[in-house]
């Protein structure tokens, strides 16, 4: 009997992540942190000093009024700014750096709401065993034609957000091994939500822009990739689902083939 060896191809190389967030908390109508939040975010500055910061997001509860809330938050999102750039922490191109003031959904616990979130991504030196022509994806992209749409499958992001949960972390060095092995390979990355007709916190969006952030700062050229978010408007099932395998099928993110 003749036996048919899989060639597996070994792969040292260097990653990024996908996004992760720490929090920074603030004592009322303050915008400096408060002493837990400095001891915290300082173990944190001496963890991560080759964190790549994308977003840093200011908030505040609801005392005071919405114009003096937004100026605060904005106050505290530069304070946390300030901090980083003084600890050397590399932030990306186009980072973005915003107050929501109050306008955001509110914990029930007042002093959760005054608080900066800084969204970062971490290099990681990664050693696996992939399979960049045999896996099924990588089938699907050497059949595919200009305008085909592939869903990235099980690409999962905690709830209301566009970070990529770890199970998930597989899928996107697949992705990016296949951007790799096929250098003439353009795609637009499409986001998608389940279950309600409107995405007012763009949640779409931004899950797409999150795999393009990946792609891009692994090496993949901006040249080859465009991102967007659809929100709800282009459902496999119409809305409202009927159960949790349609939502399951709404929410996602697809590659559509630009050039191949």
């Amino acid at each position: 009997m003749k036996r048919i060896f899989t060639l597996l191809i070994l792969l040292v190389f260097t990653l990024v992540q996908g996004q992760q967030k720490h929090t920074v908390y603030f004592d009322l109508d303050i915008d400096e942190p408060n002493s837990s939040s400095v001891n915290n975010f300082d173990t944190w500055l001496q963890q991560n000093k080759d964190a790549i910061v994308f977003k840093v997001y200011g908030y505040t509860d609801k005392v005071g009024s919405v114009p003096y809330n937004k100026d605060l938050s904005l106050r505290r999102a530069n304070a946390i700014v300030s901090r980083l750039k003084q600890n050397n922490i590399a932030f990306a191109e186009g980072a973005e750096i915003k107050g929501f003031g109050e306008e955001f959904e509110q914990d029930s616990e007042q002093a959760k709401n005054r608080k900066v979130e800084v969204y970062y991504e971490l290099p990681e030196t990664v050693e696996e065993v992939i399979e960049p022509l045999d896996t099924e994806l990588a089938k699907k992209v050497d059949r595919s034609k200009v305008g085909d749409k592939l869903k990235l499958p099980n690409l999962y992001f905690y709830n209301n957000s566009d970070i990529v949960v770890p199970k998930s972390k597989p899928v996107l060095r697949e992705l990016l091994v296949i951007m790799q092995k096929r250098p003439k390979l353009k795609i637009e990355i499409q986001g998608h939500i389940c279950c309600q007709p409107t995405d007012e916190g763009r949640i779409s969006f931004f899950r797409a822009k999150a795999v393009y952030e990946y792609l891009l700062y692994n090496g993949i050229d901006a040249g080859r990739l465009k991102y967007r978010g659809f929100s709800s408007n282009n459902p496999v099932y119409p809305l409202p689902e009927k159960n949790e395998d349609e939502r399951n099928a709404n929410r996602r993110v697809e590659i559509e083939i630009i050039e191949n």
